[in-house]
């Protein structure tokens, strides 16, 4: 019966393991959206959902196009906080950072609760190990490990690397600041070299610590045989060859990945912001007012569904 259970954990596991897409975009404003802004130079609207929205988007998604519409001018009434009517960019880039903040502190309330349900000051990497790669101890019987247990193992020495970067004080246990450091790397200027480091892992297949353009290219796209290599591709063979290859020696080193991925001269939440209001702005005056944010409702929140869906509790005062 053990074996039986430990099995069905093991394809529980397996099957969410996250598949092989097309286009990777590596920049790390992922704490603004998951989803890329623009999908092989196509604009992709739901990054802007999930950047204006936040944790909110899915709820949205759920809703009927009426009460959408109402509870984005409820919203478009919160972002305006002098009250003056219009909504700056500087009002909207501190909402957009607002809601990735909040989307931060959620998902490390329910990471912490998942793995440490008894709200112990201290959280140990056995304890995490076990919760999360336990099933590892009990393997399906076979000659050697398939390529889901090797990829699980690979994300559990990265998992391990990660956390002894997090463990401030060395004590192989991590309080919830630093939890929330080992889940969101990139928001903490001493993990961020192991995010790059994680990254190149990722793209440098022939492990010499360097990334080449075959190899940069080779992540976001697989050509099939007889395929003419699509207009994107080019776009990004210029983009190595003019920005990220900053030496020009035709490889990218840690610190031009690094510039890359986590670029320091560049704020996500304030270029969101401008894109909002220029897409939405139609008497150009560089802000916006409620009409206009409702105006362009499928911009802002563009719910996907024609029927009720149970809202969370904690919305009931929109």
């Amino acid at each position: 019966m053990l074996k039986f259970c430990s099995v069905l954990a093991f394809i529980a596991l397996i099957s969410a393991l996250p598949k092989e897409d097309g286009h990777k975009d590596r920049v790390f404003d992922g704490d603004l959206s998951d989803k890329q802004h623009f999908e092989h130079e196509e604009h992709n609207v739901q990054y802007d959902h999930e950047a204006f929205l936040g944790e909110d988007a899915k709820t949205f998604d759920q809703l009927s196009p009426e009460e959408s519409k109402r509870r984005l001018g409820v919203i478009a009434e919160k972002i305006d906080n002098n009250k003056d009517g219009f909504i700056s960019r500087e009002e909207l880039k501190d909402w957009i950072k607002f809601t990735q903040k909040r989307y931060i502190a959620s998902d490390v309330n329910r990471q912490w609760q998942q793995h440490n349900p008894d709200d112990n000051t201290l959280l140990s990497w056995a304890s995490y190990e076990k919760n999360v790669y336990g099933f590892l101890d009990n393997p399906i019987e076979q000659a050697h490990d398939s390529d889901e247990e090797k990829s699980y193992k690979a994300m559990r020495k990265r998992d391990r690397r990660r956390w002894s970067a997090a463990d401030a004080d060395g004590d192989d246990s991590l309080t919830k600041e630093e939890f929330s450091t080992f889940l969101h790397p990139e928001e903490y200027e001493h993990m961020k070299m192991i995010v790059v480091q994680e990254t190149m892992e990722d793209i440098d297949k022939d492990g010499d610590g360097k990334i080449s353009i075959e190899e940069y290219v080779g992540d976001m796209y697989k050509a099939e045989e007889g395929e003419e290599e699509p207009d994107w591709v080019k776009s990004e063979k210029e983009q190595f060859t003019i920005y990220r290859d900053k030496d020009g020696d035709g490889l990218m080193d840690e610190q031009e990945v690094k510039n890359w991925i986590l670029p320091d001269d560049f704020d996500h939440a304030d270029a969101e912001a401008r894109h909002l209001i220029y897409e939405a702005d139609q008497d150009v005056d560089e802000q916006l007012t409620k009409e206009e944010v409702l105006s362009k409702y499928d911009l802002f929140v563009g719910s996907q569904a024609t029927d009720f869906g149970e809202a969370l509790a904690r919305h009931d005062e929109l």
